[in-house]
C-alpha cells in the first residue's frame, strides 16, 4: 500500500502571538506618531501654498506605511532567526521546517500589497489632479534658470526681473520654467513643489499662496562648478498691496528694456558707455557677478580671476582675451562672453544684462583701484 508523504503540520506557538502583539503595538505607536507629526512646526517647512498640506498628507501616508511595515518585517525576521537557528544539537545537514503551497497565506500576501499599491495610486493621483487643476486665473510667470542664478519674467514688466521672485498672497500662480543654458531644477520646500528646468522645454507648476514671508529657491539638479550657489534667491510672498508696489517698481525700472533676442549683430555691437552709474553696477555686480567673481586681487580666483583693479592694474595690462585692459574691451567681454583656460563666462543674453547694465558694470570695476 502506497503511503503518502506530507510535511508535517506546524503550529505557531505562544512566543510567536506574543511577538505578533508586541509588533502590532509598535506598529501602532509608529503610525499615530507619524499621523500626529507637524511637518510644518520645521522652520524650513511650512506650508506656504496650497497644496502644501496635501503633500504632507501624502508623504505622511507613505511614511506611516513604511514604519508599519519596516517594524512587522524586521521583527519577524529577527524572531524567526532566533527562534530557529541552528542549535549544537542539531544535526549538520539539518534541514529547517519546509513551508510552501499554503494559499490562504499565498493569498493574504498578494492581497494586501495589492490593495495598499491601490490605495497609494488613488491618494497621489487625487493630489497630483489638485495640483494640475489650481485655476489658471491669477498671475502667470516664467521662472529661468542660468549658471548659476535664476531670472523671472512678470507681465508687463519688459526684460527680466533678477534677485527675487514676489508673489501676491491668495492669488493663484501659474509658473512656468525653462533653462537657459544646462539642465536645473527649481525646488521650493516650503511649497513642497519642484520642476526641472530643461533647455528648450516647458514645465507648469501651479499654486496658491498662502503664507506671506521670505522662502527659499533651491537648485537640485547639479549643474556646474557653482552648482552650491544656486540656493540663495528666495520667493517674497506679501499682501496684495505690497506686491503691486513692487511689481511697479520694476515695470519702471526696465521701461526700456527689451523683450525681444537680440539678432546676432546686435549682440556683437559696441556697447555705449556713457551714463554708467557705478552704484547701480555695483548693485547689479552683487546679483550676476559673484558666483565667479571676487573683488580681489586678480589671483583671487573663484572661477574667473578677481576683478578689483581690472582696468588699473600695471601687472595685468591685458583682459583674458588678451586685449588691453580698456573699458570698451571690458564691455566686449561682458556682452559677448569668453571661454579659455580660465572658463566659460556667459554672454549678456544668458546673463540677462542689457547695454544699460554693461555700461553700470564697467562704470562700477572703474572705481575698484
Amino acid at each position: 500500500m502506497a503511503v503518502e508523504n506530507k510535511d508535517p503540520v506546524v503550529h505557531l506557538d505562544r512566543d510567536f502571538w506574543v511577538v505578533t502583539v508586541v509588533l502590532a503595538i509598535l506598529s501602532a505607536l509608529a503610525v499615530v506618531g507619524v499621523i500626529f507629526w507637524r511637518i510644518q512646526n520645521i522652520p524650513q517647512l511650512p506650508e506656504a501654498v496650497i497644496p502644501a498640506a496635501q503633500v504632507d498628507a501624502l508623504f505622511k501616508f507613505l511614511t506611516a506605511s513604511a514604519a508599519a511595515i519596516f517594524i512587522v518585517v524586521v521583527g519577524y525576521l529577527l524572531y524567526f532567526a532566533i527562534k530557529y537557528r541552528h542549535r549544537p544539537t542539531d544535526a549538520a545537514d539539518a534541514v529547517g521546517i519546509q513551508i510552501h503551497d499554503n494559499r490562504r497565506l499565498e493569498f493574504w500576501w498578494t492581497a494586501i500589497p495589492t490593495v495598499f499599491i491601490i490605495l497609494l495610486g488613488i491618494f497621489s493621483v487625487r493630489i497630483w489632479y489638485e495640483v494640475q487643476i489650481q485655476p489658471n486665473s491669477g498671475l502667470v510667470l516664467e521662472a529661468i534658470g542660468h549658471q548659476w542664478y535664476y531670472d523671472f519674467r512678470y507681465p508687463g514688466v519688459h526684460g527680466v526681473v533678477t534677485d527675487e521672485m514676489h508673489l501676491p498672497l491668495g492669488v493663484p500662480v501659474t509658473l512656468h520654467t525653462t533653462s537657459q543654458d544646462v539642465i536645473h531644477s527649481f525646488w521650493m520646500p516650503a511649497m513642497r513643489l519642484k520642476a526641472d528646468m530643461v533647455p528648450g522645454l516647458i514645465n507648469t507648476l501651479r499654486f496658491t499662496p498662502t503664507r506671506a514671508g521670505r522662502y527659499k529657491i533651491i537648485c537640485t539638479e547639479f549643474c556646474g562648478t557653482l552648482h552650491s550657489e544656486m540656493q540663495k534667491q528666495v520667493i517674497v510672498i506679501e499682501p496684495q498691496d505690497k506686491f503691486n508696489t513692487w511689481l511697479n517698481g520694476w515695470k519702471k525700472k526696465n521701461a526700456h528694456a527689451s523683450d525681444a533676442v537680440p539678432s546676432a549683430s546686435a549682440a556683437n555691437a559696441p556697447v555705449n558707455l556713457s551714463g554708467g552709474v557705478a552704484s547701480s553696477g555695483q548693485q547689479l555686480f552683487s546679483q550676476k557677478c559673484t558666483a565667479c567673481h571676487a573683488l580681489g586681487p586678480f589671483s583671487q580666483r573663484v572661477v574667473g580671476p578677481g576683478l578689483r583693479g581690472v582696468l588699473h592694474d600695471p601687472s595685468h595690462p591685458k583682459l583674458v582675451d588678451g586685449d588691453a585692459a580698456t573699458p570698451d574691451n571690458l564691455a566686449k567681454i561682458i556682452k559677448t562672453g569668453f571661454d579659455g583656460d580660465m572658463g566659460h563666462m556667459p554672454n549678456a543674453q544668458q546673463n540677462a544684462v542689457s547695454d544699460k547694465d554693461i555700461a553700470d558694470l564697467v562704470a562700477y570695476l572703474n572705481t575698484l583701484k
